[in-house]
């Protein structure tokens, strides 16, 4: 195994020093994903339009109205026959001609055959198709060129499924060929999951919508609409909802028209900053929190909590740290709103590092990182250098993160590791 050896000395620009005082209490990640994940409430199902189904969950297992194919019928174009007759040089009279819908009423006897098509209803008396191919004919009367046997090219009720089966099950994801499937088991609507209506809250008085004219330190609102995309694409209806400033007043108002939303996610202000009031804010409106602080980086300051019953996550405010915990953690809480399995540790997959890295403390680290798979097909993720959670430049370049455990020590290139492949 060639080793294209290069060393990346990471810098965590705009984060936290990379030893945090002691007396610190973090929660690892573990243990938050299970904490927000416990207890979520589901939001109910709806029924929909098969042509509107596509993309949504399942909330019920669904069954086939009828049978596929519905009765006998022909896989070819050719002849229905008895299999007694079907015999090469047998020379049998048509009676009749039956194309697909218009089935014949008439019975197949000895030395008899009825011309179908594809998909043509299989008359009674006949219990074989001889294909066109293998025939010749010449007026009423058709000369077979090849024996044909008991069943063949018959596609028999059922085959495909039975009046009852059940075609889907609660808590897939609908594609197209799960919409397929629906329709040819005869069903019109179907029971899915009620999208989950997610309000996105980004504070600050830097804060400002893209296009807008920008002060010299004003800050377009990247986090709000990256999140909003990240859950609309799981199935989310997601709500940016107006900036609020960093003032108590502002927030107030905010959350006060957070009602019939199911799931409430805060972007910055979740810090311990003189201007960082959403905890004390939310928590005057009733918010009972869950934890507040995690080892991961980046992410550290992540809130959890309930507000009159909905869950509500409170995010960094810095975009790449936004998007790494809404992968980490509310896409997972999203899932599990929908009905949808969600798994108890990260999904991650094996790679190789692409160069040096160094020891990690006791924070979970999330490296964006690149990936390409060597002429022996070994892939390697290489973690860009500069890993600053403001850097949206190199998220949006990347294909996977790097998962490090807290105290891994140095690595060098080559070297194990697991990733997680971004969106």
């Amino acid at each position: 195994m060639r080793i294209q050896r290069q060393k990346v000395k990471l810098s965590y620009i705009n984060m936290a020093p990379r030893t945090p005082k002691g007396d610190e209490f973090m929660l690892d990640v573990a243990t938050a994903r299970a904490r927000i994940l416990e207890n979520l409430p589901s939001c109910g199902q709806e029924t929909v339009a098969l042509t509107a189904a596509c993309g949504r969950i399942l909330a019920q297992d669904v069954q086939a109205r009828r049978a596929n194919p519905p009765v006998h019928v022909s896989a070819m174009d050719g002849y229905a026959v008895r299999a007694a007759d079907a015999q090469q040089g047998a020379i049998l009279r048509v009676i009749d001609e039956a194309p697909a819908g218009r089935p014949s009423s008439r019975t197949v006897g000895a030395g008899e055959c009825i011309r179908l098509f594809t998909g043509s209803q299989v008359p009674n008396g006949a219990d074989c198709i001889v294909i066109q191919e293998n025939t010749e004919r010449a007026g009423a009367q058709v000369t077979l060129t090849r024996t044909a046997s008991v069943g063949q090219n018959i596609r028999t009720q059922g085959q495909d499924f039975a009046q009852g089966d059940v075609l889907l099950r609660a808590g897939s994801r609908l594609g197209a060929r799960d919409i397929g499937l629906a329709a040819a088991g005869g069903l019109v609507w179907l029971p899915v999951v009620r999208r989950p209506r997610v309000g996105i809250l980004a504070t600050g008085d830097e804060i400002l919508l893209p296009g807008d004219t920008a002060p010299p330190d004003g800050i377009f609102n990247s986090a709000s609409f990256m999140l909003a995309a990240l859950l609309g694409q799981e199935g989310a209806e997601a709500h940016i909802l107006p900036v609020a400033r960093d003032n108590a007043a502002s927030l107030s108002a905010a959350f006060a028209h957070i009602r019939d939303l199911d799931m409430l996610v805060t972007i910055g202000g979740a810090s311990v900053g003189t201007y960082d009031l959403v905890r004390p804010t939310l928590e005057k409106a009733g918010l009972i929190q869950n934890f507040w602080k995690i080892a991961m980086r980046p992410g550290k300051p992540l809130m959890s909590g309930t507000l009159n019953g909905m869950p509500v996550l409170g995010l960094p405010g810095n975009p790449v740290a936004a998007l790494v915990c809404g992968m980490v953690f509310v896409l997972p809480a999203l899932h599990k709103l929908m009905g949808r399995p969600v798994a108890d540790t990260l999904q991650t997959q094996p790679a190789l590092l692409g160069a040096d890295v160094e020891e990690n403390d006791e924070r979970q680290d999330f490296l964006r990182a690149t990936l390409h798979t060597d002429d022996e097909g070994h892939l390697f993720a290489t973690p860009f250098g500069l890993q600053g959670s403001g850097q949206l430049n190199s998220l949006a370049h990347s294909q996977a993160l790097i998962v490090r455990a807290p105290h891994a020590s140095a690595q060098k290139a080559g070297t194990p590791c697991r990733i997680l492949l971004l969106p």
